[in-house]
């Protein structure tokens, strides 16, 4: 796609991964003129990150992806741990939950391999007419008070009245910024991560070869749901230079478990991994911003990073179309850094206490409970709040014979009136503000300078 000197757009989203293209989705559906340009000639390939968590999957929903990744995974499979060539014990991955514990249809993450997520992603995206420019390499940007103008390889320019940086853990963009990044090694041994075919291993459940005695090292083989691959992990000691050529995986999982190198198949995709914990300095610099891993980097033991940037995508990608829009002052983009940084520094903490066998995964890597409360958003007026209280995810419940999200799939403010008090919530499914009547929405909106009426209403009496 070429990419004239007089090109302009709304708004530039660099990258094309899960974030980008989240970001890509929930614009063109708010008639945002969106771009999304990635320096690679196609979607990037791999498994990475497979693990899409409930809230995730919530959002999945509204962005109208659900159908085609439920169709396109499954659910995480029971670990069998092998000692000396025998499957010797079980091991869950996840803490149980009840059933609507959490007011949610998931209870346990469905795994989708990420090339695939991305493949889903970028169809709906087109769908709406959107676009993405492969072989675009973004090495600079400049800004001023109207716009973002970003500098591409080829020599080519684009202005934008706003850019997202969504370019990975080594984001181009942010270190064009200048913004620093604070963070630490969450382990020392270095990964080999590859997708490979291994016929001869049951698919039926997550394999797990612990170290032991002849054994350099721990390694898994999970099977990737909705494909014929394993995702292999191999874990090698702090130090090793990993090969990640075809010949080195089979090697890996020859020294590893009870098969033999030429029981792999097939060695697809294949990466060395060094896990790390980082959070950059800001979110936000002047009309440019960053999304995902070029805002913060996990471990990926806890299934938290793609999900967690997915999430930043949804927080954004209805402010900037408020604003764009003229429904909202520019003031409202600076609450994207207020809300999304503490969750990340939040989720950076979790992420790395699994990894180092401090936490489980629990309630919290399910993210359903993770809330704006003290958000400038959030204005909860009722003298004694209920369960459900400014800040708050909407829960996914059936009062009355109402379904809550399909009241508040859209684009658009609700207004809920429930037994415990009426809610304006906003366009990401969390309450923006709370009262026991009416009374006070219209002055919430107008602080906000939101000039943008709830298009409907839901009455029930019940949470």
């Amino acid at each position: 796609m070429n990419l004239p000197q007089n090109t302009s757009v709304d708004v530039l989203i660099v990258g094309a991964g899960p974030t980008g293209l989240a970001l890509g989705i929930d614009l063109a559906r708010r008639g945002v003129d969106a771009l999304v340009v990635e320096r690679g000639a196609a979607l990037a390939a791999g498994s990475r990150g497979k693990g899409l968590q409930p809230r995730t999957l919530e959002v999945y929903e509204d962005l109208g992806v659900l159908d085609a990744i439920l169709d396109a995974g499954g659910p995480y499979p029971v670990g069998a741990l092998w000692t000396d060539g025998r499957q010797t014990g079980e091991h869950r991955l996840f803490d149980p939950v009840e059933e609507s514990e959490e007011g949610c249809r998931f209870t346990v993450p469905w795994m989708v391999p990420q090339w695939r997520n991305q493949e889903i992603l970028r169809a709906r995206l087109e769908e709406l007419g959107g676009t993405v420019a492969f072989g675009r390499e973004v090495v600079g940007v400049d800004q001023d008070g109207e716009g973002v103008t970003a500098r591409f390889a080829s020599g080519e320019q684009i202005r934008a009245r706003y850019a997202v940086a969504a370019d990975g853990g080594r984001s181009t963009v942010r270190r064009a910024l200048g913004i620093a990044m604070t963070g630490e090694t969450v382990d020392p041994d270095p990964l080999l991560v590859a997708d490979v075919r291994v016929p001869a291993l049951d698919r039926n459940r997550w394999h797990v070869f612990p170290p032991g005695a002849g054994s350099p090292g721990y390694a898994s083989l999970c099977p990737l749901a909705g494909t014929r691959d394993f995702q292999l992990v191999a874990r090698f000691p702090a130090g090793t230079e990993i090969d990640p050529s075809p010949a080195g995986v089979r090697a890996a999982v020859a020294e590893r478990t009870h098969l033999a190198a030429e029981d792999v198949t097939e060695v697809g995709w294949s990466s060395d991994f060094r896990p790390r914990a980082a959070l950059a300095d800001r979110f936000r610099q002047g009309r440019v911003f960053l999304a995902g891993d070029a805002a913060h980097i996990h471990s990926p033991a806890g299934g938290q990073g793609l999900n967690t940037s997915v999430q930043d995508a949804y927080n954004l990608g209805w402010k900037l179309g408020a604003v764009l829009g003229g429904r909202a002052p520019h003031t409202l983009l600076d609450t994207y850094e207020e809300e999304r940084r503490p969750v990340a520094e939040h989720v950076l903490g979790l992420s790395t206490a699994i990894h180092r066998d401090q936490a489980r995964r629990g309630a919290g890597t399910r993210q359903l409970g993770l809330h704006y409360r003290e958000s400038s958003l959030s204005e909860e007026t009722r003298p004694a709040p209920g369960a459900l209280r400014a800040g708050d995810r909407v829960p996914d419940l059936t009062v009355d014979g109402v379904r809550l999200f399909d009241r508040l799939r859209g684009p658009h403010w609700t207004l809920l009136t429930l037994d415990d008090g009426v809610f304006l919530v906003r366009p990401d499914g969390h309450v923006g503000w709370a009262g026991e009547s009416e009374t006070g929405a219209a002055a919430y909106r107008e602080r906000l300078g939101v000039r943008e009426e709830p298009s409907l209403r839901a009455v029930a009496r019940r949470v």
